[in-house]
């Protein structure tokens, strides 16, 4: 039978919280435990999650541990919301739960959203990491973020527990959220974003601190991730199709080279680099179906 733990980092979201916390407790399918970490927030976040958390006995508030850390950093570049999911993963047992999600504080989730996306593992016993489209708004209307099929987005990523342990857990470090996928593939597990399931999304994707900071902070996952200088190139000209025009383009070379020339570590794993390589070189061919996405990332 399955069990679903579920974890929330959560810092400074009351704009959000209760929406995110109503469609977590409205689901069909609830997680067995929902684990809500405030990690550091200051603007009510904290008050939320106590007058909220008598509502939903399977949600425990957690409080994350104080991080040093320069005040006005990039909090993603230092990957806290990685950090703060393993300090409440590190609250429970694993073993007593078959699957472990992540999902921010900003999304609201369909109805259904759990039901569905543990029957496509329960399906499919090779799949490792999945999720739903986040859907945003664009006027009066929620339109789908444009994502390949093989990336699931951070915000609201689903493991078999078998994947996660495979792979080690997440790494906390920027990129996270894509070397982890990188190595389920390597271990032989699917990993996929399912566009029939959906969820809104409150915040435009990598806008926190800024459209443009979150364009160099791609590039910078890029170089971190070992992509090669003539494919990250020529993903700027893609990325330069975003808003803001032209400087979305400028932005991820710009976060890709400061890396560089900082010599930020990268993962430091052959095999790793060997099948970035490889599947880098099958999506510029076009040559796998695997490989065809529906649109940019």
């Amino acid at each position: 039978m399955d069990r679903l733990l579920l974890i929330t980092p959560a810092r400074d979201e009351a704009a959000h919280l209760a929406g995110t916390i109503r469609a977590v407790a409205a689901q069909t399918r609830r997680p067995d435990l929902w684990l809500v970490i405030d990690d550091g927030s200051t603007d009510g976040t904290a008050e939320i999650l106590r007058e909220m958390a008598a509502e939903v006995p399977f949600m425990r508030v957690l409080q994350a541990p104080r991080w040093e850390s320069d005040p006005e950093a990039d909090r993603l570049s230092l990957a806290a919301e990685a950090r703060a999911f393993n300090a409440a993963l590190a609250s429970v047992e694993l073993s007593e739960f078959t699957h472990v999600g992540k999902l921010d504080a900003d999304v609201e989730l369909t109805p259904e959203y759990f039901e569905r996306l543990l029957a496509n593992f329960d399906r499919d016993p090779r799949l490792g990491i999945a999720g739903g489209i986040l859907l945003e708004r664009t006027g009066r209307d929620w339109t789908p973020t444009r994502i390949p099929a093989y990336h699931v987005r951070g915000a609201l990523k689903l493991y078999s527990r078998g994947c996660f342990e495979a792979i080690g857990g997440i790494e906390e470090r920027l990129g996270w959220d894509t070397i982890d996928e990188t190595y389920a593939r390597m271990r032989g597990y699917e990993t996929r974003s399912l566009p029939e399931i959906t969820a809104r999304h409150h915040r435009p994707v990598a806008t926190r601190g800024g459209a443009l900071r979150g364009r160099a902070r791609h590039g910078q996952c890029a170089y971190i991730l070992r992509y090669g200088v003539w494919w990250v190139i020529l993903r700027s000209f893609k990325v330069a199709l975003q808003r803001p025009y032209g400087l979305s383009g400028i932005a991820f070379l710009y976060g890709y080279f400061r890396a560089y020339l900082k010599a930020q570590p990268k993962v430091e794993d052959e095999r790793f680099k060997r099948f970035v390589r490889d599947e880098l070189r099958m999506r510029l061919l076009g040559g796998s179906s695997f490989f065809r996405t529906s649109g940019a990332d």
